[in-house]
């Protein structure tokens, strides 16, 4: 029987913690509001969806070359979501309209540089789902749309509690970058405590 209590509890921990794509999600409901940062959400959730599926498919064959690969990953990541901090703490505390790294093909391509998605799909399936699915292509599949939606769905959270508080944040602009920017520092640092 599969163990659907602890699957969904990692899943939504998991996807519920201040990751990059929910610090970018709430950053942009603070800047666009929620209708306006959509974009970059479903961006998030087509990105997230492909790297499920790569993952899945691959997931065999990274299992071997983890050892190997799993330290440059994790420095790209780190290095990438230390620079988005740096950006987040620099901002200027204005509410701009700057779709640079707010549409649809930076939440897309945030996706394929973000380890933290690896390692939730890397883990889900080794210790979840492969174990019982494997020869199953379909259940695989099911299980990478609900995985791909349950990230979706907290990503719409964070850009909605962006958007609610945006006249807070704006107010107190620099305090809240630098809580952002930290959290990010602690999304890179994490990476290595694992």
């Amino acid at each position: 029987m599969f163990p659907w209590f602890s699957f969904l509890t990692y899943a939504v921990i998991t996807a519920a913690t201040p990751v990059p794509n929910n610090i970018m999600s709430m950053s942009n409901g603070v800047r666009k509001g929620f209708r306006g940062a959509l974009p970059f959400n479903l961006g998030i959730l087509t990105g997230f969806s492909m790297v499920m599926v790569l993952c899945t498919l691959f997931c065999t064959l990274l299992s071997t070359l983890i050892p190997k690969i799993k330290t440059p990953m994790l420095i790209l990541g780190a290095a990438y979501m230390l620079y988005l901090a740096w950006e987040i703490f620099r901002s200027s505390g204005l509410i701009e309209e700057d779709h640079s790294r707010s549409g649809f093909l930076p939440g897309l391509l945030l996706q394929f540089i973000n380890p933290k998605i690896y390692i939730y799909c890397i883990m889900s399936m080794e210790a979840y789902i492969l174990p019982l699915y494997s020869s199953q292509p379909l259940t695989l599949l099911v299980f990478d749309v609900l995985l791909s939606l349950i990230g979706f769905v907290f990503t719409l959270c964070w850009t909605a509690f962006g958007s609610v508080f945006q006249t807070l944040f704006s107010r107190h602009a620099r305090v809240v970058n630098t809580i952002l920017a930290l959290l990010l520092v602690y999304c890179a640092v994490s990476l290595f405590l694992a």
